[in-house]
């Protein structure tokens, strides 16, 4: 509810536009408004920028419109039979998704990223039909049952899955490369172009290579798509998991009770108030051996144990009849060479 208020408030503060702009100027305003917002400094979920972002969808909404009204482009053609000053109009469906993943709001999160992804997904397809550059389709999330990021999130990273990693790097340092390149050529005629000295070929030149500078931006941004959706998936499956979870049954509490050393002075004496039950300590045992919560109870002496015990035993025995037997001997020896009463000095006459 309070996302729907704050579009509707955004809405309110868009600018009316009382003549109506052609198609041109459509493309061009929002292409400004699209870079206000990648180079403010302003947080992505700022009243201002969210403005800017939903004012800027409005325009090429409107363009894509009169594009499809218009049929610029027609699968039956090449690229060569695109005048120079439609080329820019391919951009329309790449725009309209990098500024439909700045909506902010986390409610409806999924579905604006599933919109931004057909954008890019319409925009790549298009480029492909024109063999505008070289590259593999990403597939749909239909088409793929198990994205490959969730197999290494879920099962950790196996032999085929470091080789696919592998891969993927390498596939994104040359797209990072190429994208260099193209800014770097992409910087050098922009002036010419922007001062509209530059002729019909450089004009060419400069809307291709910005197509194909958006080819690997949509790549990758539906990467950074599909991570957020499986991330966006795995959140909500756990918290409608904590919420279906039954919640473990509450264990009834013991009993007060007081030992006493007999039934007798359990019954004579009492526990002292009688509201509560009394139990000998013979009745105690027998209600934890019920219930198998003694120390030592269900746990089985080892033979080998049994043997140490036994042999151990044997030993102090004989150690003990063999120390009696020798104070015995000792003693009798005495005798023999002491008579009785030696040493008894007390009674001397």
């Amino acid at each position: 509810m309070s996302e729907h208020r704050e579009e509707s408030n955004a809405t309110q503060q868009l600018p009316l536009d009382t003549n109506p702009l052609k198609l041109a100027e459509l493309l061009d305003r929002g292409c400004k408004l699209f870079e206000e917002v990648e180079s403010t400094q302003d947080a992505a979920d700022c009243s201002s920028v969210q403005v800017k972002v939903r004012r800027g969808i409005h325009l090429l909404e409107e363009a894509s419109r009169m594009v499809k009204e218009l049929q610029l482009f027609s699968g039956n053609e090449d690229l060569e039979e695109i005048a120079t000053s439609d080329l820019k109009f391919l951009l329309l469906p790449a725009l309209l998704g990098a500024l439909t993943v700045k909506l902010s709001g986390q409610s409806g999160r999924s579905e604006k990223l599933q919109t931004a992804r057909t954008y890019y997904m319409d925009f790549l397809k298009r480029c492909q039909d024109y063999k505008i550059s070289q590259f593999e389709l990403p597939k749909s999330a239909g088409e793929e049952p198990e994205d490959q990021n969730s197999s290494v999130l879920q099962s950790g990273p196996g032999s085929s899955d470091l080789v696919a990693m592998a891969a993927q790097r390498n596939i994104k340092i040359e797209r990072y490369r190429q994208k260099k390149e193209l800014e770097a050529r992409l910087a050098e005629m922009q002036r010419a172009v922007d001062s509209g000295q530059a002729d019909d070929e450089v004009s060419r030149e400069f809307y291709v290579l910005s197509v194909r500078r958006w080819v690997g931006i949509c790549l990758e941004e539906i990467q950074s798509v599909d991570m957020e959706v499986l991330i966006l998936k795995a959140r909500n499956f756990q918290g409608r998991e904590a919420h279906e979870k039954p919640p473990r049954p509450a264990r009834a509490p013991m009993k007060n009770f007081i030992l006493t050393k007999t039934a007798a002075q359990a019954q004579v004496f009492g526990p002292g108030y009688p509201s509560l039950p009394t139990m000998t300590v013979d009745e105690w045992y027998e209600e934890h051996q019920k219930h198998g919560a003694l120390p030592d109870q269900g746990i089985a002496r080892r033979p080998e144990q049994e043997e140490e015990e036994e042999e151990e035993e044997e030993k102090t025995d004989h150690d003990e009849d063999e120390e009696s037997l020798h104070k015995a001997r000792s003693w009798d020896d005495w005798k023999d060479t002491h008579r009785r009463g030696y040493g008894n000095r007390q009674n001397m006459g």
